[in-house]
């Protein structure tokens, strides 16, 4: 488990040390998707239960405490994430009867939620006192994909924060969260890095044409990173060659390429290039598809722009089923005909 700060992350860790002499019970940490915010929470989770933490705030990656961090087996600490998210890297602590509940149903889908029975888990881990009478943290991501029950459920502990005890929060989007559990949380935002910073970064792990990935990922190097490890730069471009072109046959036949590719992958990068058509419509730039600026330019002088405000806001929509298309091919050929019709 590597608990190392991205390079543009520094400042922000400087800035969070200013709350230790006050912590607050519940930290929300938020900012875009890619960005290094879950490694910056365990960074901070580790460094509150480390016995000799420097002087800069950071856990010393020796002691006891560090160790078992390091190997998921801290007894005052607990990761809540979703199903999907558990990649067998380590038990963590979590409570013998969730694996019980995981290895019955290993034969249903990984639950992309954080479901209410992971959160009744913290009863007990936060009933008992903490093993080396220091704090217990608790750190849960993503928090928007919380279920309803569960997040009332963690409402409840957020309310009444046990002695000792220390949530941290992650988010992609806040406007997603309960308002009530945004208002018993300190906020605290994580920016995306500068551009030089964020290209040095991607050029030092080898990425090819990482100029290109990070700006097809709005900036956020991680993304960009995961996006060029993907293998799908030549879906993505048969992909947006059709919006390039938008008409009922190509989109036809697009759907019939296209329908194994994941669907909310596509409607995010329709979603991306409405946006630079918009964009360009409006000021003339592209944000993340400049290898397709002739393209843009030619659509954007094809559509009205109060067409296009409405296509964005329903695929917006439809980026909230997208996760569970009862038939797949349908969704893209009803996205990609609807797209079409704009430019009519």
């Amino acid at each position: 488990m590597s608990t190392t700060l991205y390079p543009w992350q520094q400042a922000s860790w400087q800035q969070l040390q200013q709350l230790r002499e006050r912590l607050p019970h519940a930290i929300l940490f938020h900012g875009a998707e890619g960005i290094g915010k879950t490694a910056f929470a365990d960074a901070f989770a580790q460094s509150l239960l480390c016995e000799a933490p420097a002087a800069d705030g950071h856990a010393c990656g020796t002691c006891v405490a560090c160790g078992w961090f390091s190997q998921y087996s801290h007894p005052d600490y607990r990761r809540v994430r979703p199903e999907i998210l558990d990649d067998g890297d380590g038990a963590e602590g979590e409570d013998a009867e969730a694996g019980e509940t995981k290895k019955t149903k290993a034969t249903k889908a990984p639950s992309k939620e954080i479901k209410i029975d992971q959160i009744r888990a913290l009863g007990d881990f936060m009933n008992i006192s903490t093993h080396r009478s220091g704090m217990r943290v608790v750190v849960l991501y993503p928090a928007e994909v919380l279920n309803t029950a569960a997040a009332n459920s963690l409402l409840k502990m957020l309310e009444e924060p046990p002695p000792q005890t220390m949530f941290l929060l992650v988010s992609n989007s806040l406007d997603r969260l309960l308002p009530t559990i945004l208002s018993r949380c300190r906020k605290f935002a994580l920016a995306l890095p500068g551009h030089d910073e964020a290209l040095q970064w991607l050029k030092s792990q080898q990425v090819s044409d990482a100029d290109g990935w990070l700006a097809e990922q709005g900036g956020a190097p991680l993304a960009a990173f995961d996006a060029s490890q993907a293998g799908m730069r030549e879906t993505m471009d048969d992909f947006l060659r059709q919006l390039a072109q938008p008409g009922v046959d190509g989109a036809l036949k697009a759907a019939d390429r296209l329908q194994k590719t994941p669907v909310p992958e596509l409607v995010a990068w329709l979603q991306r290039w409405l946006y630079d058509v918009l964009s360009v419509k409006l000021s003339g730039t592209i944000r993340y598809y400049p290898r397709y600026k002739k393209e843009l330019g030619a659509l954007a002088q094809r559509v009205e722009t109060a067409a296009l405000l409405q296509e964005i806001k329903a695929v917006n929509d439809r980026r909230a089923i997208a996760e569970h298309p009862l038939a797949p091919k349908l969704f893209i050929e009803d996205m990609l005909l609807e797209y079409s019709t704009i430019f009519s």
